[in-house]
This record gives C-alpha cells, structure tokens and sequence, in this order.
C-alpha cells in the first residue's frame, strides 16, 4: 500500500493599490500560521475560503496537510520593503523538506516598495527550499496581475471563475485535486499565458452579465476539452501600476503546450475585439443624487468604487458623506476614522457626538466633514460571514460605533473592511430595508450582500484610488500602448 501523500499549503496574500495613500506593514497582516497546525486548520474548515476547499480536500483523499507560512491583509497601498522581507524570511523558515508536493495560495496583485512582483518573489522563495522537481499548485484571485514568469515557477495555476468570488472553496479544492493528479503521474500539466493588452475597471469584470459573461463562457467551453485542465481568466487589477498589469488568460493544458497557447491567444483575441465594451462612464456625485430623489423606493445603492475598500482605498472618503447630511432620506454609510471611534467611546452611548469625520487618509478623498449626532450603538466589531462570499471567514472591523445624525445613520469603524458579507450592518443591529439610500465602498462585491435588498442601483464616482477614470490617476509603469489609452493597440501573447 502507498504511503499516503504530504503536501504542504502556505499562502501570502495582499491586492497592492499603488495608488492608495501610506504603505501596508506587518502589523497589517493575520499571521494565520502562528496559531499551531490544529488551531490553524480549524479555523479555515467549515469556511467557504479558498484554504477551505484546500483543507477539504486533504480530508476526502486522505492525504496530510502541513501548513506553513499563511498571511493574508486587507487591500492597501504599497508593503513596505521590511515587510516584504520578513514575510519571505519567514516564508522560507516555514517550507518542510521532503513532502511530495505544495499549494501556494497567492493574491497576484501584491507590489513592494523594491519589488513590483511579488508573487515571483514569492514562488522564488519556495523554489529555492524545494528544489525545481517537487510540484506547486497556485490559486490567484480573478484580479491577479500575472507576471511574465509566473507559469515557470509554479506547475499549475487556478484562478477564480467568478465575481463576485463566491468560488473560492471550489478553487482550492480545483488546485489540490490537480496536484495530486500530478504527484501520481496521472497529468502532465504545461501552462500558456496571452495578455490582450487591456486594463479594464472591476466593474466590468462581473462575470454573471455582460462582456465578461461572454469570456467567462468561451473559457468554461474550453475546459470541456479532455485535454485541458484549467482556463484561468485573469481580469486584472488596474490600480496596481505594474509593467505587466492588466487582463491575461492561463490554459493548462495535460503535456499539449501549443494547444495550450492556441487557447490562450484565442481568448486575448476575443477580449480585444470586445474592448469597447469594457468601457465605463463614469457619473459623478450631483447626477447620482438626482438619481435617488427620483427613485420612489428603497433601498437605493450608492455604489461608490472609487473608494473601494477591497481594491485598497482608506475607506474614509467624504465626498457622499458630505451630501447625504443635507438629505431627507434615511441613509446608512461606513466610514473608517479611528480617531472618531474613541472620541465616540469616551463620550458613551445615548450622548452627544460632535467631530469631524473622515478624509484623514489624504485630500484626494475628500476632507473631514462635521458632524452632529448621538452614539447609538458600540460595539467590539467582529462578525461571522453568513452568505456566499467566504462564507463562515470572520471579519473584524475593529471597535466601531454608530452614530444617529438627522436622517444619516453613520457607522464608524477602526479597521477597513469590505462590505462582502451583510452582517457589515446587520451585526449592527441595522437592516437594509430601513434605509432609502446605502452607501457601499465597494465596487462590485457588495452585490453578495446588499443585492437582494436593492431597489435600484447606481454607481457613483467621486475622487478617488479605485476611480473608474483610469486617466486621472498617474500611471508611471503601466506602457501607454494598453487600451483603453491606446484602441488600436494589437493584443499581444506570450
């Protein structure tokens, strides 16, 4: 009888706004790793992660997991060089010799103040404890920015087919199951990558509607073909400036690499002749709020992505703060300013609130706003997903409070977190069905939670690090042949 298989998970994963203010240090980051190995798999079984399906699994193949090195931080500006460091020094200390093969569950996206791929940093590491012939299995998120070496590091890659990613779990156990196919000599995986030449917006990357639908099927119709592993859509992430950022596509394909790049520069091809409709118009705040004083019912979903929390902004802008004070309407908005959190908590609950808030990050994001209330609710800020999105993850907004101003519910948090899961306010003791107008710092993941309550959406875009108009940021690394600067620009493969 054959010994049953040891294969180690590590994971580093951070999105890197370059554009977002301050850097990202280690205190930053949940050293998952550091809890033991039982604690540690406890916490990620039962989760609808991407650890989750990796742990899962291990558990229906009999095979020994060992985790090392798993750290993970909230979208945000650009790691510190000594974070950077010690995560790979600590990375490299936690890799065991001897297994039979590694997941690597990695972002795509993360950039350092030295280093603008650190994925390949990354996979480098391990590859120089574990040599070139033990197998790594690697899972990036659909907005990873693939980097021209990515497919020689690592023997099979897996992306998320969705977003909203609520295939996470699915992924993880995509990427352990084709490692283990590999390990027995069953596959012989071989990787193609081709790039269209596009930064395209998140709002564009929903893979249930639209151009990205369209993509999306193309690639699950390849995957029908026997010899094909796995087609990795790549939609990019447009806010990490980056030589190679933007969309690629990743076929995996058992021993047939030049159908493997046939695939692949199929896919760029379709990508680039539908370019154009990965263009988004942007609306700004006055004809937003015109929007909502015609809308009879709520609630309304202010969606505004350019201060999207999980695509790395501060997660305090005021610019809809700022109207929404001189609205009629019941309205809810999170707003990340810490400061005002204890000046809420030094006050208590049922007393006056008065201070400024928000637009402590930069002034790109607006400045603070005054602000007049009551301290409704505080509260320590930790809650449970219960939906789709990573279901059964825990999120942690840090001490938060909520504030009763006028018409405007104000929720006040420590941490920036995204609004992926509805207990974001329900553990608040908030239902959205109270107000007419939800602001989201979002762009698109919101729709797993706030969805089904909404009446009516519309995406706003105020100032901001996650803004839909890609010209107004100032881009020093991404060439200026890439659409949408350059529409006639030829895609290109690798």
């Amino acid at each position: 009888m054959a010994e049953p298989l040891r294969i180690g998970v590590v994971g580093v994963y951070h999105e890197t706004n370059t554009f977002a203010p301050g850097l990202t240090h280690l205190s930053d980051f949940s050293h998952c790793s550091t809890l033991g190995e039982s604690p540690f798999m406890e916490l990620f079984r039962h989760t609808r992660t991407t650890m989750g399906g990796v742990i899962d699994a291990s558990l229906q193949d009999s095979i020994t997991l060992v985790p090392g090195l798993y750290v993970s931080a909230t979208p945000g500006g650009i790691v510190s060089d000594e974070t950077a460091r010690q995560i790979l020094q600590q990375l490299t200390h936690s890799i065991q010799p001897g297994l039979d093969g590694w997941v690597v569950i990695l972002h795509g996206a993360m950039v350092s103040e030295s280093c603008q791929d650190m994925e390949e940093a990354i996979l480098e590491a391990i590859r120089s404890r574990i040599g070139i012939d033990i197998p790594i299995s690697v899972t990036v998120d659909l907005h990873a920015n693939l980097g021209p070496n990515m497919s020689q590091l690592c023997n099979l890659l897996v992306g998320y087919d969705t977003y909203p990613h609520i295939d996470a779990y699915e992924r993880g156990m995509e990427a352990l199951q084709l490692l283990v196919r590999q390990i027995r000599g069953e596959i012989q995986p071989v990787i193609a990558l081709a790039r269209p030449n596009m930064l395209v917006v998140p709002q564009k990357m929903i893979t249930t509607q639209g151009v990205m639908k369209q993509i999306m099927e193309k690639a699950f119709a390849m995957e029908r073909d026997p010899d094909v592993l796995n087609v990795t859509v790549c939609g990019g992430f447009p806010y990490s400036d980056v030589p190679f950022a933007g969309m690629c596509f990743a076929v995996t394909t058992n021993g047939r690499e030049a159908l493997a790049q046939c695939y692949a520069d199929e896919l760029a091809q379709l990508a680039w002749s539908l370019r154009d409709q990965f263009r988004v118009e942007a609306i700004g705040v006055k004809a937003a709020l015109r929007s909502v004083q015609e809308a009879h019912e709520g609630p309304v979903i202010l969606v505004e992505g350019s201060d999207n929390v999980g695509g790395g902004s501060p997660a305090d802008g005021t610019h809809l703060l700022q109207e929404l004070l001189r609205l009629p309407q019941r309205s809810l908005i999170v707003i990340r300013d810490p400061d005002a959190v204890t000046i809420a908590c030094r006050q208590g609950v049922g007393e006056v609130f008065s201070y400024p808030v928000g637009g402590k990050s930069d002034s790109l994001h607006g400045m603070p706003v005054p602000v007049e209330g009551k301290v409704r609710l505080l509260f320590d800020g930790m809650y449970t997903h219960r939906g789709p999105y990573m279901k059964g993850a825990i999120a942690y907004m840090g001490t938060t409070a909520v504030i009763e101003a006028g018409p405007v519910t104000l929720v006040l948090t420590s941490e920036r977190v995204p609004p992926w899961d509805i207990g974001h306010v329900e553990s608040l003791g908030l239902h959205p069905s109270s107000f007419h107008i939800i602001v989201v710092k979002s762009a698109v993941a919101w729709i797993s939670a706030f969805g089904p309550y909404a009446k009516k959406m519309i995406e706003v875009d105020t100032p901001g690090c996650c803004t839909v108009s890609l010209q107004s940021l100032l881009y020093r690394h991404v060439p200026p042949s890439v659409f949408p600067w350059n529409s006639v620009a030829k895609e290109h493969a690798e």
